[in-house]
């Protein structure tokens, strides 16, 4: 019997999991790095979220039209999103394309340009996103508890960051956290799909190669729980309530 679930390392230190799944024709893999709104100075608010954006935006051999027409012209889905502990960036494709698929998420996490007039128009999509975040209740109702439940802990920050926060960061400053936090003991790499182990591990092995090991110390503060209430008044014809608890932990 086939064993499905397999778990292992590249030599830098970046973990891989894989479901090998042989009655399916296609594979879904994800990048998980280790970096949310939870890892964020008071100064770099929103800026996980921000690269996020960004990796997508052209790398030193890609355009940002080149890695969205490959994704395409394979009939694949290739897109990415930021929590308060993690940014995932995940590909969809048929089997045969996953070297493809493996290329372009590797290239986008090694080589992005962070070019400054596209980190310019990004800090202008993210503000519309704050902007719509704010006005939609049940969107912003989650940050107004997290900012209750957690006050002055990073978990208590909105992902997306400030209008105040954003508008001033430059391609110093992102490319400097980019580096900080894109490390090989940070990422985890899961795989599930018609493809073996081994061959995931070939791929991801070549596609990072020369991505070396680095040191991933971080000190992390836990959060306490502080009990409230929290109003905010709109002019709305609906309340919106959330209640929390503590959990099992």
């Amino acid at each position: 019997m086939i064993e499905a679930y397999r778990k292992g390392f590249l030599p830098n230190g970046i973990r891989i999991v894989t479901e090998r799944m042989e009655h399916v024709r296609s594979v879904a893999v994800g990048v998980w790095v280790e970096t949310g709104s939870r890892h964020e100075a008071v100064n770099r608010g929103g800026m996980s979220h921000l690269i996020e954006h960004l990796v997508f935006k052209g790398t030193a051999t890609r355009s940002a039209e080149a890695i969205a027409r490959t994704m395409d012209s394979v009939g694949g889905q290739m897109d990415a999103f930021t929590t308060k502990e993690h940014t995932c960036f995940y590909v969809q494709v048929l089997d045969e394309h996953l070297p493809l698929a493996v290329d372009l998420l590797t290239d986008i996490l090694l080589h992005p340009l962070f070019n400054a007039d596209e980190l310019e128009r990004e800090k202008s999509v993210v503000l519309q996103e704050i902007k719509m975040v704010e006005d939609t209740p049940d969107d912003i109702i989650h940050d107004i508890f997290a900012a209750q439940v957690w006050e002055g802990h990073p978990l208590g920050r909105p992902i997306l960051g400030t209008r105040e926060a954003v508008t001033g960061y430059d391609r110093v400053a992102a490319l400097g956290y980019f580096t900080e936090q894109y490390v090989p003991p940070r990422i985890i790499i899961a795989v599930a799909g018609n493809v073996t182990h081994d061959r995931v591990v070939e791929l991801f092995g070549a596609g990072f190669q020369g991505f070396e090991q680095a040191a991933a110390g971080r000190t992390a503060t836990p959060p306490v729980l502080k009990p409230g209430v929290n109003i905010v008044a709109k002019t709305l014809e609906q309340v919106h309530l959330i209640m929390g608890f503590p959990g099992l932990h």
